[in-house]
């Protein structure tokens, strides 16, 4: 996977856009500055945005062009991110370290995926949130009909409200729609999509 992804991000372009997605920017722009955590960040455009805001960003991905993109991003905007290359069970960051964490379009592998959420809610400081955009089970048939859109193609690592409930039990939901969203994020995230939207506050 690490070198799909830097072969994606290995070009001149942002290949998702320089702006942020317009459902987590809408989350964070009613939140208070404090410490915020970006798994699977990519090319930077969601961290860089939450720098240029106040907030103290560490982000994390596999891909080396992709933290190469993100500080690119960062200087256009005079922004700061501590961004790490590395993958789940070696990261550096501490129980209960971050205020908010963020996971956009963030699909990992089907038979991690529940581990890799606990990780990262453990993370999270009580009354702390989760901030999640992600591709629905009802996506796949948007993506057949319209491949610019994007999404995994493996069903199984898409995204349902109870599969979000599951992951997440400890959590007051504040939010969790199902729903059509036009996605308008550079070269890969283009046309109607299906997408699962959860806010969600950690219990104390």
């Amino acid at each position: 996977m690490k070198e799909f992804w830097n072969e994606r991000y290995n070009q001149s372009t942002y290949v998702y856009g320089k702006q942020p997605n317009t459902f987590y920017k809408s989350q964070l722009d009613l939140l208070v500055p404090g410490s915020i955590l970006f798994p699977a960040e990519g090319e930077g455009r969601n961290a860089v945005y939450a720098a240029t805001k106040g907030w103290q960003v560490d982000a994390f991905d596999i891909s080396d062009a992709g933290k190469t993109k993100a500080t690119q991003l960062a200087k256009e905007y005079q922004a700061s991110l501590n961004y790490t290359i590395g993958t789940f069970g070696h990261l550096p960051y501490k129980k209960e370290q971050f205020d908010v964490i963020v996971l956009i379009f963030a699909h990992f592998d089907p038979e991690n995926r529940m581990e890799y959420h606990q990780q990262l809610c453990d993370y999270l400081k009580p009354n702390g949130k989760i901030i999640l955009e992600g591709f629905s089970k009802k996506h796949l048939e948007y993506s057949k009909k319209n491949p610019a859109v994007g999404g995994p193609k493996n069903p199984d690592m898409l995204f349902s409200k109870e599969m979000i409930l599951s992951d997440f039990k400890g959590f007051k939901t504040l939010l969790l729609q199902e729903q059509e969203v036009m996605l308008q994020e550079g070269e890969y995230h283009n046309g109607m999509a299906h997408t699962i939207r959860f806010v969600g506050l950690k219990d104390t």
